[in-house]
Parts: C-alpha cells; sequence; structure tokens
C-alpha cells in the first residue's frame, strides 16, 4: 500500500506542476522532497527509497531539459539531479530513524506505566498464598498477555493465570529457576525468567503471548521478588504480632487471675481456717464464716462461667433465637436481673414514644445490657444516678447507659473492649475480670449490631448499643422512670 500512495503522490505532483502551476526546478524538488519525507515518517526507508527513485525519474523526465525524455542535456543537471537523490535517500533514512526511537520511546514509555500499574497491584496484596496466586492473573491483566506462569521450587507448585487456557512449558519454568537463566523467544513471544532476590534465585516466572523487552522482563522479575519477599515479611510481622498479642493475654490472663481469683480464695482460705481452728465458735460467727465461704464460691464461679462465655461467642458456639422484642421488655429484664446489685441506686430510663420491637434474641440482649448496667454500677459513686435511653436512630434502635463515674481517657476508649482490659487507674479499686464488656460486645455484634463508648474525664461514661429493628407494625410505649 506505501508503494501505491507514493506513486500516487509522486503523479499528483506531476500534474499540479505541469497543468495547474507553473514554478520552476528548485520547487518541484523541494516539493518532492517534502512528500518523500512525509511518506518515510509513515512506512519506513524502504517505501521512501522506491518513491526517491520515482521521484528522481519523474523530475528528469518531466521538469529537466530536454523535458519529455530520460536525457540530461546540462551536465550541471547531472549534479543536481545526482544532489537531489541523496539528500531524499538520507531524509528518508533521518525520517525513519526518528519514527523508529519515537515508537521505541512510546513503547518504553507504555512499558514503564505497566510496570507502573503492575507494582500498584502488588503492594495491594499481604498474604503470601493470595499473592501467588494474584501475580500470574496481574502480568496478563497489566501486559495484555496471552498465558502467564510462577513457579515456587520450595513448594514444587504452579501458579497460573486464570484468564486463558494455555499452559507454558513446565520443563523450561524450571530450567529458568534451576540454570538461574533467562530464555526469551521473541518469535513465539514466550519468555522464561529466572526470580531473584538479590543474588540468589527463589522463584521463575513465565509469560507468553506479549511483546516485551528484556529490560521489562528483568524489571518483571525484580518485582515479583521484592512482592514475595515483603509479603513474607508482611505475614511473619502479622505472625510476630500475633506472638507478642498471645504474651500479652497472658499476661493480663495471669494479672486477672492473680488480683481477682487471690481474694475470694484468700477470704475462703481464712474462713476456712477459723473454722478450724476456733473450737469455741458460736452458732453466729460459724455461720458468718460459711456465708463467707459461699458467697466466695459464688464469685469464683461467675468468674469462671464469664471465661467460658467469652469462649463460647468468641467460637460462635451460641444458638440465638432472634425474634421480635420490645425494647422496653429487654430493659426491665436488664433491671430485675440487676434489683438487688442496683439497691439504693437511682436509675432513670427514657424511652422514645412509638419505638418499633427490635430483631434480638432476648435473654443474650439483656445479658448484654446488664453488663453494661453492672459495669456503671461498678465504676460511679452510690449517690449518683444511672440513666438509661432508647431512642431510634435509622434502622436501628440505640440504647444507652450513662453513668457519672471517673471517666474515661481518649487512649483507654480503644481498649476498653478487649478481653480482660480494665482501666490502669481502677483496676485495682474495683473487683473485676475485664470480661464484662467484651462479653457484651460479642453478644451485640452477634446480633448484628454495634456497641460503642463516648467518655470525658471527672463527666463519666456513656455505653451504647444498637440492635437492628424489626419491620413490623410499631408499638406505642410510654415514658418510664424506674426508682
Amino acid at each position: 500500500m506505501g508503494v501505491a500512495v507514493s506513486l500516487v503522490v509522486v503523479a499528483g505532483i506531476v500534474l499540479l506542476y505541469r497543468h495547474v502551476l507553473k514554478v520552476n526546478q528548485t520547487t518541484v524538488a523541494l516539493s518532492f522532497l517534502l512528500a518523500i519525507l512525509a511518506v518515510s515518517a509513515v512506512w519506513g526507508i524502504v517505501v521512501s527509497a522506491f518513491m526517491s527513485v520515482a521521484a528522481m525519474l519523474a523530475f528528469n523526465y518531466y521538469f529537466l531539459p530536454p523535458v519529455g525524455t530520460l536525457t540530461i542535456a546540462d551536465p550541471q543537471n547531472w549534479v543536481a539531479l545526482f544532489a537531489f537523490l541523496v539528500t531524499s535517500i538520507t531524509g528518508s533514512q533521518l525520517s525513519s530513524r526518528i519514527r523508529k526511537e519515537a515508537d521505541e520511546a512510546h513503547q518504553r514509555r507504555r512499558e514503564v506505566e505497566r510496570l507502573y500499574s503492575f507494582s500498584r497491584q502488588l503492594l495491594g496484596e499481604g498474604n503470601v498464598i493470595q499473592l501467588m496466586n494474584a501475580i500470574p492473573d496481574y502480568i496478563v491483566e497489566s501486559f495484555e498477555a496471552g498465558a502467564a506462569e510462577l513457579f515456587l521450587p520450595q513448594k514444587d507448585k504452579f501458579y497460573r493465570s486464570g484468564f486463558g487456557a494455555a499452559h507454558l512449558d513446565e520443563k523450561k519454568m524450571k530450567l529458568a529457576y534451576v540454570n538461574d537463566e533467562q530464555t526469551i523467544d521473541a518469535k513465539h513471544a514466550e519468555y522464561f525468567i529466572p526470580v531473584r532476590l538479590g543474588v540468589r534465585p527463589i522463584a521463575s516466572l513465565g509469560i507468553s503471548g506479549a511483546q516485551l523487552s528484556r529490560q521489562t522482563v528483568e524489571a518483571l522479575g525484580r518485582l515479583v521478588a521484592i512482592a514475595i519477599e515483603r509479603a513474607r515479611a508482611v505475614e511473619q510481622l502479622g505472625q510476630t504480632e500475633a506472638e507478642r498479642q498471645g504474651e500479652r493475654l497472658k499476661s493480663a490472663l495471669l494479672d486477672s487471675i492473680t488480683h481477682d481469683f487471690r481474694t475470694p480464695l484468700t477470704s475462703m482460705k481464712a474462713a476456712v481456717t477459723g473454722l478450724l481452728t476456733s473450737s469455741n465458735l458460736g452458732s453466729a460467727q460459724a455461720r458468718e464464716l460459711l456465708t463467707i465461704i459461699n458467697e466466695e464460691c459464688d464469685r469464683l464461679n461467675h468468674l469462671v462461667e464469664e471465661a467460658g462465655e467469652m469462649a463460647k461467642l468468641e467460637a460462635g458456639e451460641v444458638q440465638l433465637d432472634l425474634v421480635p422484642a420490645p425494647v422496653e421488655e429487654i430493659i426491665d429484664a436488664a433491671l430485675g436481673h440487676c434489683k438487688s446489685a442496683l439497691a439504693g441506686r437511682r436509675v432513670n430510663v427514657r424511652v422514645a414514644d412509638g419505638l418499633p420491637p427490635v430483631r434480638a434474641d432476648l435473654e443474650r440482649a439483656k445479658e448484654a445490657l446488664v453488663q453494661l448496667i453492672e459495669n456503671a454500677n461498678l465504676y460511679s459513686p452510690k449517690e449518683e444516678p444511672i440513666t438509661i435511653t432508647a431512642e431510634l436512630t435509622g434502622e436501628a434502635v440505640t440504647i444507652s447507659v450513662a453513668d457519672r463515674g471517673p471517666g474515661i481517657d481518649d487512649f483507654e476508649q480503644t481498649m476498653i473492649f478487649d478481653k480482660f482490659y480494665r482501666g490502669k487507674d481502677q483496676r485495682y479499686l474495683v473487683r473485676g475480670t475485664g470480661m464484662g464488656l467484651p462479653i457484651a460486645k460479642a453478644i451485640i455484634e452477634a446480633q448484628k449490631g454495634s456497641i460503642s463508648v463516648t467518655s470525658q474525664l471527672g463527666h463519666g461514661s456513656v455505653f451504647s448499643f444498637t440492635l437492628p429493628v424489626e419491620h413490623l407494625q410499631p408499638v406505642d410505649y410510654a415514658r418510664k422512670d424506674a426508682p
């Protein structure tokens, strides 16, 4: 096609200057040169060389005297014709070279953009197994390849792209790793690359169906090696952090056991020792000591029950009976459970009018609210009231328990729902295990709700949790104030 276009352009210039415009020979020669340069930029040196010869013949036949013949009467015209031919071919070569370099620069730019996109995708993966499965797909997607495979010798396993059915030669993949050498088959667009970390190969990569430069192939291998090592480092860091958190949990548990289990055991030991060593104890004194033993046994039993409850909730072994439940019924049940603990304390209950029922397990929702009420009772002065409110917030009902205790600073608010965590200023002043709030959080989240705390030092705290609304006909509930 380029040859045909060049002949048409030469014929057009001849017709223009022979029958339309009358110009001198220099203008004709320059017009031919410009046309040749334009053709060489599009079709390259071969077509432009052919056009140069055709233009030289046309220039000689139609514009150099004697016109109409291929002979030249004036010897100077031989020099001009030769200069024209040399100039046109040289210009064609330069134009073709510039075009080739521009194409190469454009291709390098595209490959850099693809490498950048590929590296961003690699950085998004932190799990080693997920990364291994994703690398071939990322290569196919980023470089428009037909297929890609990753070979890990440690596992003797191939990870293949899921975009095509073509598989690469596994033998060549293994040889690339064993020999630590690249194999580039540009004719069939196949590349087998060792993935090196430093000077040591850790894997091999195979790509087919894409035209890639050697520099891009080497960059791909380095990027994959860095991504694999980064994912391993992140995973190892996660394991180290998990181990550190495990040690922290063990320390917290030991601290909790040391402090909270020692107190009832000490009381029980003292009471039993008194019973065994005192032969003249009256019935009233003996009964008092037995009452202490009974109460402390109950306390120990409660601590063990909380630990068991937390374990079941975390393991997902608790079966929930989710039914439409009136909010007031949950609040009344919780207050009834806490009646003896709240003796002498004023409790204000404010429930918004017209609240719809929530979808919840009544017994579990009550248990979560009991944990918040007992928490407020333990950490606020007896003369200060506790306020329980319920209101509709979007598609959920929010139940809040507010106290006027010492408050929680911002740093501790982020850890207050962690297992065994207790406030740094209160852990030795108030009895507890640090399990109540984590249990409440697990119960509420199991019912598709959320729990949170807002607090201000010196002014108290507000613990709130939400439960999803059951889409039934709303029921009117009156405002209630409980003593």
